[in-house]
C-alpha cells in the first residue's frame, strides 16, 4: 500500500520589517478554490496547514475547506519561525491557534506542521502537552513515518577555540509517541514556482515538467523499492493556484493513479495508518489524552 497526501498550506507570513506582497496573499484567496476544485475533480481529501492569520483574512476561502472535509493543521498565526521566538512567544502562538482551530472546527486540532520546517528545543513537548499527535515538520527519513525525538544535543563548531571542543558525535534525544510524517524539500511547490524579490536563490520560472519529472523519479523509485510507503507533497494556494501548476498537477495525478494499490489520503490517515501497525515502545512520552 502506498500512502500519498497533497498538504495544501495557506501561508502569509507578516513581519515588522518585511510583510509578504499583498499580491501573495490575495492569491491565496485565487489559488484555493481552485485548489478545492482539482480536489473535487479527483475525489481527494488532502490536509490543510492553515495559519491563524489566514484563518481570519480568508474567512470565506477557509470556511470553504473546512466544508469541503479537508483536514486542517496548525500552522502558527503570522507563519512565525519557531526557532525565532522565545518560548513563551511559541507557547502563546500554540495556545491561540489552538484555541482558534478548536472554534473554527469544532474539534482540537491533531496536526501540526511547523513554518519553515523549523523546531525549537521545546516544539515537541508543547505539541505532546497540547494532545497533538503528529507533527510533519523534520527529515529524518524520506519515505517513512517515525516517532519523532525530543531533545537531540550537538556541539556548534567554534573557530576560536580548539577543534577538539567541537568534534564530537550528535546526542540524541528520548524517542516520543508524536509521529513525524517526514516533509522534504523536493515534494515542495514553492522553492521552484516562487518568486520572492527578497529571496536572492528564489525561483519562480522553473518548468513545471521539470517538478513533474522529478515528483515522479522520487515516486518511481519508491514504489519500486518499498512494500509501502508516504509520499506527503507540499503545494500552496498562491503559488500551485497558478494555471501551468495546477495543470502540472492534474498530469500527476492521473499518472499516480494508474499505479496499483496508492491512495489519496490525509496526514490525519498516515498517522493512523502507522500507529496501528507500530504501536509506540512503552515509555514514550505520549500526547496529552492519547
Amino acid at each position: 500500500m502506498w500512502m500519498l497526501s497533497l498538504a495544501s498550506w495557506a501561508r502569509t507570513e507578516v513581519k515588522t520589517a518585511r510583510a509578504t506582497s499583498p499580491v501573495a496573499c490575495s492569491l491565496g484567496g485565487v489559488g484555493t478554490p481552485r485548489l478545492l476544485k482539482l480536489f473535487a475533480k479527483y475525489n481527494m481529501k488532502t490536509s490543510w496547514a492553515i495559519p491563524g492569520h489566514s484563518w481570519e483574512t480568508f474567512p470565506d476561502q477557509m470556511k470553504a475547506v473546512r466544508d469541503a472535509g479537508h483536514e486542517i493543521v496548525l500552522h502558527g498565526y503570522s507563519h512565525e519561525n519557531p526557532i525565532a521566538m522565545t518560548p513563551q512567544q511559541e507557547k502563546d502562538v500554540l495556545e491561540h491557534t489552538y484555541k482558534l482551530h478548536t472554534s473554527f472546527c469544532g474539534k482540537p486540532p491533531v496536526g501540526y506542521v511547523a513554518p519553515w520546517c523549523e523546531n525549537s528545543q521545546i516544539t515537541s513537548k508543547l505539541l505532546l502537552d497540547h494532545g497533538i499527535e503528529y507533527s510533519r515538520s523534520n527529515m529524518h527519513r524520506d519515505a517513512e513515518a517515525y516517532y519523532g525525538r525530543n531533545g537531540d544535543s550537538w556541539t556548534k563548531i567554534d573557530y576560536d577555540g580548539e577543534a577538539k571542543e567541537w568534534m564530537k558525535p550528535l546526542v540524541r534525544g528520548t524517542e516520543t509517541g508524536l509521529v513525524e510524517i517526514p516533509a522534504s524539500w523536493y515534494l515542495d511547490d514553492m522553492e521552484p514556482f516562487m518568486f520572492i524579490k527578497q529571496f536572492p536563490n528564489s525561483h519562480g520560472w522553473v518548468d513545471p515538467k521539470v517538478v513533474e519529472d522529478l515528483w515522479k523519479g522520487h515516486f518511481s523509485y519508491f514504489y519500486r523499492e518499498y512494500e509501502e510507503f508516504v509520499f506527503p507533497i507540499t503545494i500552496h494556494p498562491d503559488v500551485s493556484g497558478h494555471p501551468h501548476v495546477i495543470l502540472m498537477l492534474e498530469r500527476f495525478i492521473e499518472w499516480v493513479n494508474t499505479h496499483e494499490g496508492a491512495q489519496w489520503v490525509t496526514m490525519k490517515e498516515m498517522s493512523d495508518d502507522f500507529k496501528h501497525r507500530n504501536p509506540a515502545p512503552g515509555g514514550n512520552a505520549l500526547p496529552v489524552n492519547a
